[in-house]
């Protein structure tokens, strides 16, 4: 049994990934020091790296995958950004790791290699677009930023950084999911079949690159939610090269909407609930402000365990990119895959579930505002508001890193519209 992992195009069902059909051959492949880039020429340039677009990969468990990279940005949505990006003589070069779920600066270093060698196979002068999606947002945002900063570095020759629903004021997982992975890791954890999809998780969730991402993180179950250490040094990194890159033109877009307007999901409310053979009245709550217990967890003849959380917003019905599960038997979300998790465990989980949640916050995606500000995460987002030179947010709160026309097209467009 293969662990539910969250991945860039969002969260990927064990039986979906190797669903993936083939991406086709690239014309070059470099192998990285601490990844690999699939090189992609344009029909236009004649197998020639003539106007380089580097896209990055993000956060999963394991190495880069480039069929389901591929299928994300060919195949995942309505628009085909590849071939779009193709139809304007640009060369696509798409950016994977070794591990995703290493730290946001080593994989850095991985986007500056890239970097170097893109200009060094580049044929003529032209700039290079460099940016990623998810997390790989933010590991080429630190990698333009230090190539400024750093003079044992060359000039990156960029004028365009991009990012998509990247998690520029962090990410957010539920609390409550969080606590129930690591109370099952805990438990189960040694289960035949079970015990490796629990461990993964949590491990996953207790990796370098998440605890960096994550606004708020438990490392066990009756922990307080804080931003982790990892994180603290993460951002003081990114501030010692400066925040931003900044001689590119910055853009950004969101999966969620800069209107203000949630996704309906109401706070406070059971989110999924189960009984059964492993599990006693076990439940997950939608995240509220002030104090609250946010889960209950009680292995069947065990003690309760209460989850408490205390100054949190209301963030589960944020707009933003959604946490989504695509799987053969519908599409699920963050509180879904808790419950798919109470099943695997042998219990009965009530039919009456909320699946998803906010995961990227919009204003976290365009860098518009403090997730932690309940006002904030609710209000408009102004145009001025942000450190990006121009974004834009989509016009429906939906999944994460879905490549819709709508942003992808402006992306294109402003790509184009770039030299």
């Amino acid at each position: 049994m293969s662990a539910p992992v969250v991945d860039v195009w969002g969260p990927v069902a064990p039986e979906a990934r190797s669903s993936f059909p083939s991406a086709p051959e690239p014309h070059d492949e470099w192998v990285l020091g601490g990844g690999t880039a699939w090189v992609y020429y344009s029909p236009l340039n004649r197998r020639q790296l003539i106007r380089p677009v580097i896209l990055s990969d993000g956060f999963s468990s394991g190495s880069s995958n480039p069929d389901q990279l591929w299928h994300g940005l060919e195949e995942n949505g309505d628009y085909r950004f590849i071939s779009e990006l193709h139809a304007t003589g640009r060369d696509v070069i798409i950016l994977g790791y070794a591990d995703r779920t290493a730290s946001i600066t080593d994989n850095a270093e991985t986007a500056i290699e890239c970097i170097r060698r893109a200009l060094a196979e580049r044929v003529g002068r032209s700039k290079l677009a460099v940016g990623g999606f998810s997390m790989g947002g933010l590991i080429t945002r630190y990698a333009l930023a230090k190539m400024e900063q750093d003079p044992s570095l060359p000039d990156h020759e960029t004028s365009l950084y991009l990012s998509y629903d990247t998690p520029h004021q962090g990410a957010w997982f539920p609390i409550a999911i969080q606590a129930f992975t690591h109370f099952a890791t805990d438990n189960w954890g040694d289960t035949p079949g079970i015990g490796p999809v629990l461990r993964q998780f949590s491990g996953l969730l207790n990796s370098p690159a998440a605890k960096q991402m994550a606004r708020w993180h438990i490392e066990k179950a009756d922990a307080t939610p804080e931003q982790t250490s990892e994180r603290v040094a993460f951002l003081e990194a990114l501030e010692e090269v400066g925040g931003w890159p900044r001689s590119p033109r910055k853009i950004g877009v969101a999966n969620g909407v800069a209107t203000g307007t949630g996704n309906g999901i109401k706070a406070d409310a059971t989110a999924v609930r189960c009984d059964g053979d492993t599990l006693h009245d076990t439940w997950l709550k939608t995240q509220a402000k002030g104090e609250q217990v946010v889960a209950r967890l009680q292995r069947s003849g065990g003690e309760p365990v209460s989850v408490r959380t205390n100054g949190l917003p209301e963030i589960d019905g944020a707009p933003g990119g959604l946490f989504t599960v695509p799987s053969p038997a519908g599409d699920t979300g963050s509180f879904g895959l808790a419950g798919l998790l109470m099943g695997l465990l042998g219990n009965t989980v009530d039919p009456d579930v909320i699946t998803t949640s906010c995961f990227i916050p919009s204003i976290s995606a365009v860098a518009a505002g403090d997730i932690s500000d309940p006002k904030a995460l609710y209000q408009p987002i102004s145009p001025d508001g942000s450190p990006l030179d121009a974004f834009v947010c989509a016009g429906r709160n939906e999944g994460h890193t879905t490549m819709t026309e709508e942003l992808g097209a402006w992306i294109v467009n402003e790509i184009a519209a770039n030299g």
